[in-house]
């Protein structure tokens, strides 16, 4: 009965639900700490209440200026919480450890890579996305870079976290428990837009994370649906929205800008004259980001693709970006 009560305090009030190999652990010992505080805490202040009116200063008393002191009382303050101190390092110790201990074999290996503002997914058949898939019941390990900034890959319902620094991989490891959907955050600050650098983690079973490769690694043939996998796939959409409501994100919406003049920041190549939003600009923009900023984006940061897209590919976002026919979002100027 308190195992059930306990659990279900976690998932409606401490916790989201426990969806991880380490999450049982995590929590555990998240309520031990603080239940040895309350049993600390509440009887301490009660004392400390008890004794300032009890010996509260009253007419006509005069207190000893005597230095008082009881050596059994003081050994066992101190030794006592010491003790306790040191089960918990040793607790977290363990944990710590057998985070960074992935099985030897049988792992579904996952590259991870973090950019400001989005995370990027490849996996073992050459798929990516920027939504996190993995197998339910099977460990997934997670081999972590930065392209930029420090990054922190963070799933609250698997209790995981782990620090991503530029230059280092960096390797994180869990094995999902429940089906569903999760969210993963970026746990350090990297800049203007760190609010909205979000993914969602899909734990599916294992015919469906099979479909899931499957179908990821297939481009469509339509040109036009080819951009659109690609804007979902490299990240575009994270920074720039292709919705008929307008929407601005930390880049240019696409919407409304095709074929027409925008303006460049100054400082930029063309020292704030305005361009033409064709295929060239496209293409410049992709390969060439800071090149060609536009204006009221001068802080935006847009890593450069070259290298990872083919121009075949870069056709494809070009011919998606002119499909989009709404007006709602005119060109910024």
């Amino acid at each position: 009965m308190i195992p059930t009560i306990l659990a279900d305090i976690n998932d409606s009030f401490w916790f989201p639900k426990q969806a991880s190999n380490f999450a049982p652990d995590v929590d555990w010992l998240y309520n031990a700490i603080v239940y040895i505080s309350i049993a600390f805490f509440v009887p301490i202040v009660a004392a400390m209440i008890y004794f300032t009116v009890k010996y509260r200063e009253r007419p006509g008393y005069k207190g000893s200026f005597e230095a008082l002191h009881n050596t059994t009382i003081e050994v066992l303050w101190s030794v006592i919480p010491t003790v306790i101190a040191g089960w918990i390092f040793w607790q977290g110790l363990l944990g710590y450890i057998a985070m960074q201990s992935p099985p030897p074999s049988g792992t579904e290996d996952i590259k991870v890579i973090a950019k400001r503002w989005n995370w990027n997914f490849k996996y073992p058949n050459g798929a990516e996305s920027t939504e996190l898939h993995v197998p339910v019941g099977r460990p997934a390990k997670m081999i972590m870079r930065s392209t930029d900034v420090n990054h922190g890959f963070f799933v609250p319902a698997f209790r995981v976290k782990r620090d991503i620094i530029p230059g280092r991989f960096h390797y994180s490891w869990f094995t999902p428990t429940l089906e569903g959907t999760y969210d993963l955050f970026c746990s350090e600050y990297c800049g203007d837009n760190h609010s909205t650098m979000n993914a969602k983690v899909f734990v599916q079973s294992e015919e469906d994370y099979a479909k899931f490769l499957a179908e990821a690694i297939k481009e469509p043939e339509d040109i036009v649906e080819r951009g659109r996998w690609l804007y979902e796939r490299k990240a575009c959409k994270g920074c720039h929205y292709a919705g008929k409501d307008g929407a601005q994100g930390p880049g240019p919406s696409y919407n409304g800008t095709w074929g027409k003049s925008v303006p460049l920041a100054k400082g930029a190549d063309a020292s704030g004259k305005e361009t033409l939003f064709d295929d060239q600009y496209v293409l410049n923009s992709i390969l060439n980001p800071e090149q060609q900023k536009r204006k009221g984006y001068e802080n935006a940061v847009m890593p450069s693709y070259k290298g990872e897209l083919k121009i075949e590919q870069i056709e494809a976002l070009a011919a998606f970006i002119k499909s989009l026919e709404s007006e709602a979002a005119p060109a910024k100027k």
